[in-house]
């Protein structure tokens, strides 16, 4: 039976996973893990954040490695969205990419929508406002000679997972559910933004749009694995195929998810917890601009309609601080003392702009009880209830708003990736949102990207329900009902949202 790899790269860790697909079930192994994060560099005074994409790539060859003695019909890419490489003339790659968690963008959205509206912008890309997006980090580029003249010699820009495609195939393209993050893309034709490129050009004198590759749809079939990269060979003695997958992580990772019924929504719980509904078409409403929702692209022509909100981050930074006292603290030690923690002591916005760098969460967030006139968490087990009730109250506020701005009912939520293995995050969000919750697949990305391959080889049914369904049949799952006080939940955030910043 043929056998797929994909190549799963997260902010904090990266893996390859296999998968073959035997009757109605999809059977998983994972070949290789390594971690990630970015880098910092010395600059110009300061330190940059980069990716060590070299050494990506190097763990990559290792794991694809390992699979050299199967046979193996393709290899599927995902990864996190906005970040890229500039490729030269000469088709090497220009420089190390930044990361989206360099400060050099944190400006950027306020200078330029001080001449442009952020509601016209709004209308060509549908994109919510991150500094951090591709479009800001194009036109940061720009304000920095060194950095100008890197993107003026680039031949072209490839988003990170479209990299690692040039590198394992020789292709160039722009997989739409990535490139729909940007800030360049059209949501509903699914090709560049004229009216953005053109926007660009106008802003910098730089006209972009001949450095942007075509864009093409997940499920095709790129090109063969290149032999001299790694001599990956199919059950036919055929080199083996790269096919394009929904290569953000999270069109992967919602592809995946076993949902029952259309009027559901979605929650991806990792290092972010991407928050919204699975659309036909997006929503350009000036109303939709204001709540700051994103229309990104999913596979088969959806539209993932949801918000970004800080998700385990806060968490990891905390561990990071308590492993520095306690170097053998467990999650599950953590979780355990969330749970016997007092409920709704403390609450705060996860999505204040505080948590956005790397650092000291804990001091973070007894500033935002201080500011708020709430008490400091005390304790291991506090602070971590705190997060989770935070999130959870972050997670409820955002599937209500979507849906209403949507105007799509909203019955069930499933909660995919590592934060799936957070029951009592799971419950909490239960609780918070007064809606059953479908807990998993932990693994939902892999497996989405791994379906895609599989459906594009005939091994799965054409639809998304068919993917969807052999999920369902090859990964357990739990249903959370809500048990809290609606009346609870509804008092913390009053308390914590009434007065917007």
């Amino acid at each position: 039976m043929p056998v797929f790899a994909a190549i799963d790269l997260g902010a904090s860790s990266g893996r390859i996973i296999s998968g073959d697909v035997e009757g109605n079930q999809i059977h998983t192994r994972e070949v290789s893990r390594f971690t990630n994060g970015p880098i910092r560099v010395p600059e110009r005074g300061k330190a940059g954040l980069y990716w060590d994409i070299h050494r990506i790539w190097n763990q990559i060859n290792n794991g694809l490695r390992i699979l050299q003695s199967e046979s193996i019909e393709s290899v599927g890419i995902d990864s996190w969205a906005v970040d890229y490489g500039l490729i030269g003339n000469n088709g090497k790659l220009l420089t190390s990419p930044y990361s989206y968690r360099d400060s050099r963008t944190k400006s950027v959205p306020g200078k330029l929508f001080g001449k442009v509206s952020p509601q016209r912008f709004y209308r060509h890309n549908g994109l919510q406002v991150i500094n951090f997006n591709t479009v800001f980090q194009l036109l940061a580029s720009m304000e920095n000679e060194d950095d100008r003249r890197l993107t003026e010699a680039a031949r072209h820009i490839l988003l990170l997972p479209d990299l690692i495609v040039y590198w394992l195939s020789g292709k160039i393209y722009a997989e739409a559910t990535n490139a729909s993050s940007t800030g360049l893309l059209d949501p509903s034709t699914r090709r560049w933004s004229r009216e953005i490129l053109q926007l660009y050009t106008r802003q910098t004198g730089m006209d972009i749009a001949q450095k942007l590759p075509d864009v093409i749809e997940s499920g095709k079939c790129i090109g063969p694995v290149l032999q001299d990269v790694i001599p990956l060979r199919n059950g036919k003695d055929l080199p083996t195929n790269v096919v394009s997958v929904g290569s953000h992580d999270t069109a992967s990772a919602v592809a995946a998810i076993p949902a029952k019924t259309d009027n559901f929504a979605y929650i991806s719980c990792g290092t972010w917890s991407l928050v919204g509904l699975e659309l036909a078409a997006p929503v350009l409403t000036e109303a939709s601009c204001k709540a700051n929702f994103t229309n990104e692209l999913g596979v088969d022509g959806t539209v993932r309609y949801l918000r970004n909100i800080m998700g385990m981050w806060i968490l990891n930074g905390c561990v990071a601080k308590w492993r520095e006292k306690e170097p053998h603290l467990s999650f599950a030690e953590i979780d355990e003392a969330a749970a016997k923690a007092p409920s709704m002591r403390t609450i705060i916005d996860v999505n204040d702009p505080i948590f956005a760098d790397p650092g000291d969460m804990l001091v973070r967030i007894d500033r935002l009880a201080d500011e708020t006139d709430q008490p400091r968490p005390r304790e291991i087990g506090e602070y971590a209830r705190c997060i989770y009730e935070s999130l959870a109250l972050a997670h409820a506020r955002t599937i209500h708003q979507a849906a209403a701005l949507a105007d799509v009912p909203v019955d069930t939520v499933n909660i995919v990736g590592g934060g799936a293995k957070n029951l009592l995050l799971c419950q909490l969000t239960a609780d918070a949102c007064g809606l059953p919750v479908t807990v998993g697949p932990v693994e939902a990305t892999a497996l989405g990207n791994l379906l895609v391959q599989a459906r594009a080889s005939g091994a799965v049914g054409d639809s998304l329900s068919e993917m969807r369904f052999v999920v369902s049949q090859s990964v357990a799952s739990i249903t959370l009902n809500p048990e809290g006080k609606k009346t609870d939940w509804q008092q913390a955030a009053a308390r914590i949202f009434s007065k917007e910043r």
